[in-house]
């Protein structure tokens, strides 16, 4: 049966899962895949390429489902939310989409729709891709963190160096919290910025 293009995507994630961003190679997924190199390289240019479809196939699940009708802040909250979600159904993948820069059918898909929330809301257009690009980048950062934590093992241990320390205080309950009760507290603190914005833009 020919291979399709799809089926290299869906291969790519399989191995991500299993391997990790570092053990993704061609030469695996080949093995795995049951073909040649040659037969990856004939989808997909270059590894680089790869990655940005995967990174589309990750973010797709994002405008999947509609979103309920609200303010502009609770959609891009829900937008924020499924977008970690996305990421953490895969291993590494805040890793995969942070490090690729695609056009791609759901990646564009996405940001229309992240820009519509904004544009209705009353942001000026020239700010609109700014919020964009810093509401991903919170996202990206915080389950990049969240995953190399949970790779890197128990806090405890890790952390009995900096214990009886002003910084151990500060950041052991941090630490020890639910990621994503961490993950909501740093989105409402982006968003209050965000608000701030939007009321000095219409100001």
């Amino acid at each position: 049966m020919q291979l399709k293009r799809a089926d290299v995507v869906t291969g790519a994630l399989a191995l991500l899962d299993t391997d990790g961003l570092d053990g993704l190679t061609m030469r695996k997924l080949g093995a795995r895949l049951g073909v040649q190199a040659g037969g990856i390289y004939w989808h997909f240019k270059n590894k680089e390429a790869l990655l940005g479809a995967m990174a589309d196939r990750i973010v797709g699940e994002i405008t999947e489902t509609p979103l309920a009708p609200g303010p502009w802040d609770a959609q891009l909250r829900e937008i924020a939310h499924r977008t970690r979600r996305a990421l953490l159904a895969h291993r590494d993948g805040a890793r995969v989409v942070a490090g690729t820069y695609v056009v791609e059918p759901n990646t564009v898909r996405g940001g229309e729709q992240a820009a519509r929330i904004l544009i209705d809301a009353g942001f000026p257009l020239d700010r609109v891709g700014w919020v964009i690009f810093a509401t991903m980048y919170y996202v990206l950062g915080h389950t990049i963190e969240e995953q190399a934590q949970r790779t890197a093992g128990d806090w405890e241990q890790r952390g009995a160096a900096l214990a009886d320390t002003e910084l151990h205080r500060v950041m052991d309950g941090v630490i020890k919290a639910d990621p994503e009760e961490r993950f909501g507290y740093g989105l409402e603190l982006f968003l209050d910025g965000v608000r701030l914005r939007l009321a000095a833009a219409q100001a």
